[in-house]
């Protein structure tokens, strides 16, 4: 298509992907009082008030601003829209981007995408799951006689950053299985890696998560090295897969392959006549045409 008509069709698809959103969004403002409870709900609450509340024990969750309980629902509201109307969105940019794939590129696509979900859920729920133990860390630092009041805007930034963070790094062996897929990293140069991968890992899981404890940098780093290792592992038995129907598919693009130059027997060549013969008056046969050698 022209160039005119890809930005007409891109435009018509970002207002789908973003009426999507908008609807959900209005449905979930409904329902932002359950969404906040749920995000809330790693907080050690504090049962009877500031009263009761001593030290790093519990917490209480308030509103300091006048516009905070609306910006807080809006802000609820539209992490709901993106989140629940994700699959109207995303088809609409794959709608745009498949026309200009290959079909083999397709089934990588889909089969990418079909691993991809499952770890990024896989990694938001194992930050729901820590969150309450690491707030409790944090909390705990809390002196005996303070209190702790938690703004609800910064409860849910620390849920969004938690989730986020597990979520896209449970994503990066699925990333070394692509570059090994296209030919870019084989599976052994990966595992030479290995002392490297597992300390970036761990200084990543320090530096990303919001906590300052161990505890959340060893949930997020462990099953990290976890799965880079059975990534590791799948590129290996791909590499073996590969050299198997292609024997120079590991080779660079400047690398020679391994030539046989041993010579090979070559058959003995037919014998033939070099002149024709001609059939002279008394039956005999002369190579000679016309009392020539050859038929010039």
């Amino acid at each position: 298509m022209p160039l005119a008509d890809h930005l007409r069709e891109l435009r018509n698809r970002l207002a789908k992907g973003l009426l999507a959103v908008t609807i959900v969004s209005i449905v979930a403002a409904f329902y932002s009082q359950q969404l906040m409870d749920f995000l809330s709900d790693p907080v050690p609450r504090c049962k009877e008030g500031l009263g009761e509340s001593t030290g790093g024990s519990c917490a209480v969750v308030s509103y300091t601003k006048l516009l905070s309980p609306f910006t807080t629902t809006v802000k609820v509201s539209l992490m709901a829209g993106v989140v629940l109307s994700s699959p109207v969105w995303l088809y609409q940019l794959w709608a745009f981007v498949a026309p200009g794939l290959h079909k083999s590129e397709r089934k990588y696509t889909y089969a990418f995408v079909a691993a991809a979900v499952p770890l990024f859920f896989a990694g938001a729920w194992l930050a729901y799951v820590i969150m309450p133990i690491s707030m409790r860390v944090l909390l705990g630092i809390t002196p005996d006689g303070a209190s702790n009041i938690l703004e609800m805007d910064d409860i849910l930034d620390f849920s969004v950053r938690m989730v986020l963070v597990f979520g896209a790094s449970f994503e990066l062996p699925l990333l070394l299985v692509m570059l090994n897929m296209t030919g870019i990293v084989t599976g052994r140069r990966m595992l030479g890696w290995w002392r490297g991968v597992v300390m970036g890992v761990f200084i990543f899981g320090a530096v990303a998560t919001p906590t300052t404890d161990p505890l959340g940098m060893l949930a997020l780093a462990g099953p990290i090295v976890v799965l880079y290792f059975i990534a590791v592992g799948f590129s290996v038995l791909n590499d073996k897969r590969r050299r198997r129907g292609d024997p120079d598919a590991e080779l660079d693009d400047d690398e020679a392959s391994e030539l046989d130059l041993t010579p090979e027997p070559i058959a003995p060549a037919p014998t033939a006549k070099a002149l024709p013969e001609q059939v002279n008056g008394d039956g005999s046969r002369t190579a000679k045409y016309n009392g020539y050698d050859d038929v010039t």
